[in-house]
């Protein structure tokens, strides 16, 4: 470790030792603390698309109908026990869990285990748009819309109390994997009808009631969010009894919260940084290899961004290895398409434009500006597993950009307001990017790329063609593998030519924590998982000694 980086943070590490803020977490005797990188949009992760929101909500309070196994790569069972496809796969029926018990907390106590009825409410809500809960918080659906269930289910029928059939207009290969999501999480229909009696429907996604391994106690923006174990949980009870997020935006705090012990894990940790400080054994990094894409999107909407000369200019005017190695240190590869080297349909095949200035400068010179222009970057304010400093790859970029006469202005905001403008199309073009929800290659295409993902706001390059939705839909309507990976092809050639977005990076997501935290889970698709998490010291209740 460098002097000058020991004699930056020994005052800092001094004065939080010494000066303790009223708003902080003290250390739990029975729990864990997560330093979260920032609020969630809201708990239920139906309505939106935030990491940030999958983290605290989905695998913490909710449970789906299926879910994942990557290593097997196989579908296991959740709530439903078993399902089977009928009607040339057209009608998928899922035998459901018996004595499932909903959450009890102050403001709900459940009379009944959950059924089929929670299952039709939890699908309807965002199907029909005549549900009564469809509008409430504000009626957006991202992921349903853009992944095109929305419009491949036709009806969610209740065959008895333990038996749920899904109507599907066509077959779907995708059909599966988008149900074993983050998104797709049952809610109870019980808690919605009382809240509609009671006059406070909007309280289903701000006080959730899930089947999930905790229960919601509270929410404090900008501080704090806890969780108490789930004891009726249908699987084995978690292992902690306290679950808390400590909200920290700040990467070096959050850093500096591990090292002193106020944070138990913190995500996406400044890992160079860390790696030289003398830690000894008090802090570990893991690693997971994670299927996603860094990207930089352009705003089609807005010119010269709908000249396809102008976005192929600016592909070739960003050096794209030196972002590899001055934002991710090497733990990234350099994309060569949408598609990371993870998924089943990936082709080695380079489909991206090389680092070269002067086919750049000739290509803006033949879509009319050889004087160059001028226009925003927005820059995410948060650190994802995809990029961990869109601030600084902005700042690279900008760079690159001047030497071929084009000026960029880098702007950000606060995380929600900058989804909720991003959302509203205000920006030129933005470097953000993607973390599959799961393996099928559809979902890194359909909710970036897709007509429908426009309406919904995932689309950021704001970008639609129907002959390339035709070719998406081709692909999930193509039963045999082989013959799907050659349509994605075509799909990342099409990508290719036109140019609504800049692949940059696959990289791998970090963590670290405390030496004596164990079982905190990182899948590879999907939030962080809490239910096997504990201290090597603690007993299976999470008590220390």
């Amino acid at each position: 470790m460098s002097i000058w980086r020991l004699w930056l943070l020994t005052p800092i590490i001094t004065l939080a030792a010494c000066s303790p803020n009223p708003d902080d977490v003290p250390p739990l005797r029975n729990g864990i603390v997560y330093c979260s990188e920032g609020n969630p949009e809201s708990f239920n992760p139906q309505l939106g698309t935030s990491g940030t929101t999958i983290d605290a909500t989905s695998a913490q309070l909710y449970d789906r109908l299926l879910d994942y196994d990557d290593a097997q790569q196989k579908f296991r069972p959740a709530l439903a026990e078993s399902w089977q496809a009928l009607d040339q796969g057209k009608r998928y029926r899922f035998m459901l869990r018996p004595n499932v018990n909903f959450h009890s907390a102050p403001w709900f106590t459940p009379s009944r285990h959950f059924n089929a009825d929670d299952v039709v409410f939890s699908f309807k809500r965002w199907l029909e748009e005549s549900h009564p809960y469809h509008e409430v918080n504000g009626g957006n659906y991202p992921f349903f819309t853009a992944s095109g269930l929305n419009r491949l289910i036709t009806d969610v029928v209740a065959v008895n109390a333990t038996t749920v059939d899904f109507y599907l207009k066509r077959s779907d290969s995708s059909f599966l994997a988008n149900l074993a999501t983050d998104f797709a999480i049952i809610l109870s229909a019980e808690y919605g009808a009382e809240l509609l009696a009671r006059g406070e429907p909007d309280l289903i996604d701000k006080q959730p009631i899930g089947t999930g391994p905790f229960v919601f106690e509270e929410f404090r923006k900008d501080l704090i969010i806890r969780y108490h174990r789930h004891d009726d949980y249908w699987r084995d009870p978690a292992r902690i009894e306290q679950l808390v997020y400590s909200i920290t935006q700040n990467a070096n705090k959050r850093m500096l919260k591990l090292i002193t012990g106020e944070c138990d894990v913190i995500p996406y940790p400044l890992v160079e940084e860390l790696t030289e400080l003398d830690t000894g054994d008090e802090i570990q990094i893991s690693s997971t290899v994670n299927p996603n894409i860094a990207f930089w999107a352009f705003n089609t909407d807005h010119p010269p961004f709908d000249n396809v000369l102008v976005r192929r200019a600016l592909a070739s005017a960003v050096n794209r290895e030196a972002i590899i190695q001055t934002i991710y240190n090497g733990n990234a590869r350099l994309a060569t398409g949408v598609l990371p080297e993870t998924s089943w349909a990936y082709s080695p095949v380079d489909q991206t434009y090389g680092y070269d200035p002067e086919r750049a400068q000739a290509l803006l010179a033949a879509a009319g500006f050889e004087e160059g222009f001028e226009f925003d970057i927005w820059a995410m304010p948060v650190q994802r597993a995809y990029n961990p400093n869109a601030q600084k790859m902005a700042e690279l970029i900008q760079s690159d950009l001047a030497q071929i006469g084009v000026r960029a202005n880098i702007v950000s905001y606060e995380w929600n307001a900058f989804r909720r403008r991003l959302a509203r199309d205000e920006h030129d073009s933005v470097l953000i990017g993607w973390i599959a929800d799961n393996a099928d290659p559809d979902n890194f295409f359909r909710p970036l790329l897709s007509c429908a993902a426009l309406n919904v706001g995932t689309n950021r390059a704001n970008w639609c063609e129907p002959e390339f939705d035709q070719l998406l839909m081709q692909a999930i309507s193509e039963p045999e593998t082989d013959s799907r990976k050659k349509l994605y092809q075509e799909i990342e050639n099409w990508i290719y030519r036109e140019a609504p977005l800049v692949p940059i990076a696959n990289s791998m997501r970090f963590q670290a924590h405390r030496s004596d935290i164990h079982g905190v889970e990182v899948p590879a698709y999907g939030g962080v998982n809490f239910r096997h998490a504990y201290r090597a010291s603690s007993t299976d209740t999470g008590e220390q000694p």
